[in-house]
């Protein structure tokens, strides 16, 4: 299970989903541009020690990610403008969940190339929840459903 992050804008949310991955034991995609410079010490701020144990790949562009997908990996979309609820959704040990960009998430295009598209339930009136927030919803049920949480 890994997560993959579309052109992130906030270097604190890039971190708390880097520390994400290393508590829960999920690999981090980086898909380019990000709206920070990556040394950026807010990132490492929020991940702090944790940075050293997630295994983070940084990527070009969304064509350079896809290029690096396995045949049996499935693109997991989350969208405010998906109808299928994550708590519906069947997933699978080598999903990759993508996260669009805090303020615009994904283009057409990149919405298109994915498998699924998947929602996380909120009260009406509200807009989205945090990019980093999401994630951690979203691992979690995924990594629950596939048994893969850790110990």
């Amino acid at each position: 299970m890994r997560i993959a992050l579309y052109q992130p804008e906030i270097a604190g949310n890039v971190g708390a989903v880097l520390r994400l991955g290393a508590c829960i034991g999920a690999a981090v995609e980086l898909i380019e541009p990000m709206g920070f410079v990556w040394d950026d010490k807010r990132v490492r701020r929020a991940a702090m020690d944790y940075i050293d144990h997630v295994s983070v790949t940084r990527h070009a562009g969304f064509e350079a990610f896809l290029a690096t997908l396995a045949p049996t990996a499935r693109l997991v979309l989350f969208t405010t403008r998906a109808s299928h609820a994550l708590y519906d959704f069947a997933f699978q040990p080598d999903d990759i969940l993508l996260f669009g960009q805090e303020s615009a998430g994904v283009p057409q295009d990149v919405a298109e190339a994915c498998h699924a598209r998947v929602r996380i339930p909120m009260r009406a009136g509200v807009r989205s929840m945090n990019m980093a927030s999401s994630a951690a919803v979203a691992l979690g049920e995924a990594m629950r459903q596939t048994g893969s949480l850790p110990e």
